[in-house]
């Protein structure tokens, strides 16, 4: 066998596994009831010609790390986090600069070189350093050695992990930032890309940030479209969709006479089934009596709702914010909801859902998800990944740039200059 060539068996391994999810009976009805939330609720979109008539401001924060690693131990690493934010539709500018383009506010280390462990360490440090953690670090009002979930030397034992876990707390970092600028009102959004979970930051320290943003008066909400939950809701999605165009939508008694804007969309919240499937890696409880397991419940931190037990602060929802007819799963996203804003009596263990809030959240949310080149997913936190994201040129922009100071102070030979960028896997 070709050593390139992955064995059938395997191949049908994953596919028996995608068409067992895929497939599976959906248990969850298609008909609303009326203040169960793991229901789908269905509204009429925002109309397109009132999109952005709002008072509101959508923040989007996102992040991003590279690096690359060359044949004579010489590693270069950078990360980076920043936001944008769009009013009325326009973009607004966050930054003191005078670019007509770059409008968002970005930050990005000084310290990019690593050859040793003290490298690392120096990036870690010059995270502490930066104003945004300095700032949420005081607001948590604790050391980090008690704010992370893993210590320094751990963070700092690989240059992927460390700049994975600078690029995330970074980001945290700015949803408090953002909470604090004299230009933020109640009302108004943050996005964030991924979850509002994590396994660096602890889940009380993500806590108080949610509440701190609660009493703000903001939503923090964090999409995407990447989720194991997709596939655990595969055959629910068909079936939403099924109903829509088949029965739900011919029916519906929109507000809007104009049919290119009729258009239905959907949330419901990911139920504890649905969840635990989607995080199997969360292990088992096991319910004894008389010595004898009488019972046996899958538990999954990453995904419990609760203020205690979990890795975050937020409450899943799957949401259809813009309709597409037949692309069924794909044009759903994930939404993680701030805890405070879906669940307002948390503290007092008062389970009831905010439902208005709730709809609130989404209908304001298709403001951003129609017409654009990412259908039902906001336009700023695509915006907010271009305005971040190392791309794959990183390594040859990063390289470029050195070589050309090296060259400045032309201290080495040319060749050494050149040999040592060269990477070797390009020569096998």
């Amino acid at each position: 066998m070709n050593k390139k060539e992955i064995p059938d068996g395997t191949i049908e391994i994953v596919a028996r596994h995608i068409n067992e999810r895929n497939n599976r009976p959906s248990k969850i009805p298609i008909i609303t009831i009326d203040g169960e939330t793991e229901t789908p609720h269905y509204f009429e979109i925002t109309p397109f010609d009132r999109i952005d008539k709002t008072k509101a401001k959508f923040f989007a924060i996102d992040g991003s790390y590279n690096s690359q690693e060359f044949y004579n131990g010489l590693s270069l690493g950078l990360y980076t986090a920043g936001y944008i934010c769009y009013h009325e539709g326009k973009q607004i500018r966050l930054n003191d600069l005078t670019d007509p383009v770059i409008l968002g506010k970005g930050y990005y280390p000084n310290n990019i070189l690593v050859t040793s462990d003290e490298h690392r360490e120096s990036i870690y440090d010059e995270l502490m350093a930066l104003e945004p953690v300095k700032n949420i670090l005081h607001f948590f009002s604790e050391d980090e050695s008690k704010v992370f979930g893993f210590s320094k030397d751990i963070i700092c034992s690989t240059l992927s992990k460390l700049l994975s876990f600078c690029q995330e707390v970074l980001e945290w970092s700015l949803v408090y930032e953002i909470s604090n600028l004299l230009i933020i009102q109640k009302g108004d959004f943050i996005l964030r890309d991924g979850t509002l979970r994590s396994n660096n930051i602890k889940q009380e320290f993500l806590v108080k940030l949610g509440k701190h943003v609660k009493e703000k008066g903001i939503y923090l909400v964090a999409i995407t479209k990447n989720s194991p939950i997709k596939l655990e809701l595969s055959s629910t999605f068909k079936k939403i969709d099924s109903f829509l165009q088949e029965e739900y939508k011919p029916k519906y008694p929109f507000k809007t006479q104009n049919p290119r804007w009729q258009k239905i969309c959907c949330w419901l919240e990911v139920s504890d089934d649905i969840l635990v499937l989607a995080y199997p890696e969360a292990g088992q409880r096991k319910e004894m009596q008389d010595g004898k397991v009488q019972s046996v419940t899958k538990t999954s931190m990453f995904a419990k709702k609760g203020l205690t037990g979990g890795r975050g602060s937020g409450v899943f929802f799957v949401a259809r914010l813009d309709y597409v007819e037949k692309l069924q799963n794909y044009d759903w996203v994930v939404a993680d909801l701030n805890i405070y804003d879906v669940i307002t009596g948390i503290e007092t263990n008062d389970k009831k859902r905010d439902i208005e809030t709730i709809n609130h959240i989404f209908y304001e949310l298709t403001r951003l998800t129609q017409e654009h080149y990412i259908l039902g997913y906001p336009y700023p936190l695509v915006e907010a990944h271009n305005f971040v994201t190392l791309k794959q040129d990183f390594k040859d922009e990063i390289i470029k740039r050195v070589k050309f100071a090296l060259y400045k102070e032309q201290r080495m030979d040319n060749v050494d200059i050149e040999n040592l960028f060269l990477d070797i896997h390009e020569r096998f």
